[in-house]
């Protein structure tokens, strides 16, 4: 791709500030796949997926996979507007410095146009073959993660990751939206769940990293109100975070199998927090927070992925009494 003369400037200390020099773009096709944030689409493609097939109502299969590629393909657009925001911060940070944008491969014009591109075409595409209420949230979603996240929270609150995650917990509710048109308790409470799971699950890892934020001048818990703060936090929200995930089994649906599940590795999560609130020096410290970062990951799919298969390959079995 042919970069464009471009002097991209985002003003203030606030993201990519630099300017663009003529020539050819090192990008490839990994690269640009790369500025989706292929493991969060991961992600919202398993949460919105489910959110349509616990929904109270019908869609047709081509429709779905539609929707459900739409959705997908918005997702990976707010990440891609992100990247182009933060490309400053992710030059500095070891974690994020190979990214597309930092490495030079995708200069900031073009990641800002593939992400804009991508963001019109699929509201656009999921309104017109499903509903503007599900486009509606995805708009609402892509604008959330890019403008009010990436601009303004990641950078001014070291409480950025707790509103912030909002933008991760719409999926279920834009699926659900996608097949009936409305929104239902049985979405909100997906919602509910990713929105309670993201600071454990983002500050565990934020624990190792506080170094590389700090670096970069970005608030994140630990290193704005220090590490044990961060781990008081880790253990408050995963206490909430158990039986919030028991809910779907509570209000009829989610079956007997998502009830096992969903209270066995919740309180291996609470267990898991806990650890990580009590060794808090040397290696164990940092042993405790990879723990529960990866067992968290594997927590939600865990939830979401009982769900699906109790509602789609069609192994429900009520909980007796909440049926």
């Amino acid at each position: 791709m042919v970069g464009m003369t471009n002097s991209l400037t985002h003003g203030g200390s606030s993201g990519q500030a630099g300017i663009e020099t003529i020539g050819v773009s090192n990008g490839e096709v990994r690269d640009y796949f790369a500025l989706l944030k292929p493991r969060v689409m991961s992600l919202v493609i398993v949460t919105a997926l489910t959110g349509m097939v616990v929904a109270q109502g019908a869609i047709h299969p081509v429709l779905a996979f539609a929707a459900l590629l739409a959705i997908s393909v918005g997702a990976g657009a707010s990440g891609c507007l992100n990247m182009w925001w933060d490309a400053d911060i992710d030059a500095v940070m070891k974690r994020t410095a190979l990214r597309p944008i930092p490495a030079g491969r995708i200069t900031p014009s073009e990641a800002l146009a593939f992400g804009m591109t991508l963001s019109v075409g699929s509201v656009l595409f999921l309104g017109l073959i499903a509903n503007w209420l599900s486009a509606g949230l995805l708009a609402f979603t892509i604008f959330f993660y890019a403008v009010v996240y990436s601009m303004w929270l990641k950078r001014s609150t070291p409480q950025n990751i707790v509103i912030g995650g909002a933008a991760g917990a719409f999926p279920p509710m834009i699926g659900e939206a996608a097949v009936t048109g409305s929104i239902t308790i049985d979405s909100v409470i997906l919602f509910a769940i990713i929105f309670i799971w993201t600071p454990p699950h983002f500050w565990a890892l934020a624990l190792v990293k506080s170094a590389d934020y700090a670096r970069a001048g970005v608030p994140m818990m630990p290193n704005a109100r220090g590490a044990d703060t961060t781990r008081t936090q880790i253990l408050l929200y995963t206490l909430l975070l158990a039986p919030v995930g028991v809910l779907p089994a509570l209000f009829g649906f989610g079956g007997l199998a998502y009830l096992a599940v969903s209270v066995l590795t919740g309180l291996w999560m609470v267990v898991l927090a806990w650890r990580l609130y009590r060794r808090r020096e040397g290696e164990a410290s940092v042993k405790a927070s990879w723990s529960l970062f990866g067992f968290s990951i594997i927590y939600l799919f865990a939830l979401f992925a009982t769900l699906l298969a109790e509602h789609g390959l069609g192994l429900y079995v009520a909980v007796p009494g909440f049926a």
